[in-house]
């Protein structure tokens, strides 16, 4: 019996050692950033901290410690409480206010995101059932709307990434908060970050975009224990009336991963998917080396500044502070816990996941019913490049100095401009550049100096020295399937005009290849082409465009027509032009049927600027858009939703 129940205390002492390994329940600052459950900066622990970090503004505080959340539109939406109390129960989000890898107080910050919840009568939650972490996002319920218990009933979330350094190569850490509405007992909840692009549908409350194995990404170890690909990653927490009580990191994987031996972590022990006879599923995960990797905490105080955003309760009021224990926060060390990117890959730059989806949970059980959720949101999804010229075609004389810009520039990238057949002035690093010869520029961007490119654009400047404008047009491109060879098909008018075609394809719609030239025939007015050919490549997608060379030299080019592989389908690239605009601007795009499109337009925090509704007939369609340009001069997004697809696209408005 002695024996029984010393086995019994020694089991007892490894869960609760297993339980609070790593976890620090004090208010600490790490990277820069107080994890102490307030929201000032230049103030931690309830004083004043004039050099650290945190999510808002230190309003009246002295001292250099900086935010992180855009505040834009704060008095505005606060306001709008009042004089329009239906927007309570709306959601939004507000990003990052600095640029990624700005360097702030000696640390670079990537990301970060505040995202309110829907309020009342909730439009996002699971249904009462058998909704589980482990399941498939495909397989969850969700009703048009419930309500749930107070104790689930999320309000807003806060998620951030920085490096404890300048360096992308310094320990990532990431900072998680959230706050629900009861106060009393524990509250269990999740933030799972996935590789895939998930997104909620709410007209038909279902997930999409989610992972191939089981819905969502394993990650893959090779035979020697290194990651080779990571994958869906989720961070479990459980805070009950004393604080933190439970912070612990699980990665999705195929369950026989659990024989290799990890080379960054270790395997925790426990092992969820979708039932018992799961292949897929979450462990549990711990870093190789002893110490600190996680910290958390609720706020004591009986009243937390609620951000400058205010907080809305499940009631409907609206609050300026959090009730005591209502705001918890947490942080984790990527990088001790070994699944920072800089730990396993050869770009430290590389996003550690790209959608947050935050959940709550009825109990402690990691397989507990799901309650509420917040909708994913978007991560480390940064912009392409995007350059151009504000004149492309030059006639009777070439400028000394013909600009070149990119219109998203970043004031922390790296813009590196080549060329192979023109001639730049000056300095080729910068997000501007002057040019003094016709030619194709190319533009690398890299986020940060030490990081590898993160996206190519190129611009092509023309010119005719006797100003003869070639006026064939290309009228009508299409490409289709027909069996297992692609046909190319167009149409051009003052085909007299014409000398030859040049077909092109690219596998990343960036960089081009010939595919074929054909001679222009002497046909004249309107003339029918053709070209037909079994592809042998088995990329998913491939993009084609056409060129037209005129007699006098001048080549005119299509837009850009992807064809997805396997099933005939076409995706069409809409062009906006010109861009940048003033006053007037346009969009050429091709449809499959005549129909009604839904254009909406928004600004770069994602606030809802206009929607339009536009008819468009089967085939190729050339669509005003001057209602949608009547704003500030800046950059917005420009969402085409049509019956079958939803395209954005970057439009640039002008003086």
């Amino acid at each position: 019996m002695k024996s029984m129940k010393k086995l019994y205390t020694i089991l007892l002492l490894i869960f609760c050692l297993k339980n609070v390994m790593g976890q620090i329940t004090t208010p600490v600052i790490k990277a820069n950033f107080g994890v102490e459950a307030d929201l000032f900066s230049r103030y931690f622990n309830n004083a004043a901290s004039p050099g650290s970090d945190d999510w808002w503004y230190g309003a009246g505080l002295a001292g250099t410690g900086d935010y992180v959340i855009d505040t834009t539109g704060a008095a505005a939406i606060v306001n709008g409480y009042t004089t329009n109390p239906a927007t309570r129960g709306m959601t939004f989000s507000r990003l990052m206010r600095q640029d990624p890898y700005t360097v702030v107080n000696n640390h670079l910050l990537l990301d970060a995101i505040f995202q309110r919840d829907f309020h009342g009568n909730d439009s996002t939650v699971f249904a009462a059932g058998s909704n589980k972490n482990g399941m498939s996002p495909a397989l969850w319920s969700c009703p048009i709307s419930q309500g749930i218990p107070d104790k689930n009933d999320i309000l807003d979330a806060y998620t951030h990434v920085r490096r404890a350094g300048t360096n992308v190569t310094d320990s990532a850490w990431m900072f998680a908060a959230i706050s629900i509405e009861n106060t009393t007992g524990s509250r269990y909840f999740d933030f799972e970050l996935y590789q895939s692009n998930l997104v909620y549908d709410r007209s038909t409350q279902t997930f999409t975009g989610y992972g191939p194995d089981a819905g969502h990404t394993s990650w893959q170890l090779d035979a020697a224990g290194n990651i080779i690909k990571p994958g869906d990653i989720i961070f479990t927490a459980e805070f009950g009336s004393g604080g933190l009580s439970l912070v612990e990191a699980r990665i999705w994987i195929d369950k026989t991963t659990l024989g290799v031996l990890p080379a960054t972590f270790s395997w925790g022990g426990d092992f969820d998917g979708d039932g018992n006879s799961a292949v897929f599923g979450y462990a549990n995960i711990v870093p190789k080396t002893p110490g600190d990797f996680y910290s958390g905490i609720q706020n004591s105080l009986v009243k937390t500044w609620a951000g400058p955003f205010s907080l809305v309760r499940v009631d409907n009021s609206v609050v300026t502070s959090y009730m005591q224990k209502q705001f918890m926060e947490f942080a984790v060390n990527l990088t001790k816990l070994g699944i920072d990117p800089a730990s396993f890959s050869n770009n430290a730059c590389g996003s550690p996941f790209r959608r947050v989806l935050v959940k709550s949970r009825a109990s402690t059980s990691f397989t507990a019913e799901l309650k509420d959720f917040i909708a994913p949101f978007s991560m480390f999804d940064y912009d392409q490049v995007d350059a151009n010229a504000f004149f492309q075609y030059y006639c009777n004389t070439f400028p000394a100095a013909a600009t070149i810009q990119v219109y998203n520039a970043l004031s922390t990238s790296v813009y590196t401009w080549t060329t192979n057949n023109g001639s730049i002035n000056g300095s080729p690093i910068g997000p501007t550049i002057t040019v003094n010869a016709p030619g194709t520029y190319y533009v690398t961007q890299q986020l940060h100096s030490q990081c590898p490119p993160n996206s190519i654009d190129s611009v092509v400047l023309l010119f005719d020295s006797v100003c003869a404008v070639l006026q064939v047009d290309i009228t009508r491109f299409n490409v289709s399937n027909v069996d297992k060879d692609v046909k190319v098909t167009w149409q051009v008018n003052d085909n007299e005009l014409a000398e030859k075609f040049e077909i092109e394809y690219s596998m990343d719609n960036i960089t081009f290849h010939e595919l074929t030239t054909i001679a222009a025939d002497e046909k004249r007015g309107i003339a029918n082409y053709s070209f037909q050919y079994r592809n042998k490549n088995n990329a998913p997608i491939i993009y084609y465009r056409l060129k037209v060379i005129g007699k006098t030299g001048v080549p005119k080019q299509s837009r850009t027509i992807s064809i997805q592989q396997g099933n005939g389908g076409i995706i069409n690239t809409p062009v906006i032009f010109p861009n940048p605009a003033n006053k007037e601007v346009w969009i050429s795009m091709e449809s499959v049927e005549k129909a009604k499109i839904s254009l909406t337009l928004s600004d770069m925090t994602g606030r809802l600027m206009q929607t339009v509704e536009i008819p468009v007939i089967q085939g190729h369609n050339i669509l005003p858009l001057h209602k949608l340009v009547h704003l500030s001069p800046g950059m917005y997004f420009l969402k085409i939703t049509t019956n079958h697809s939803e395209t954005t696209r970057k439009l640039v408005l002008k003086k």
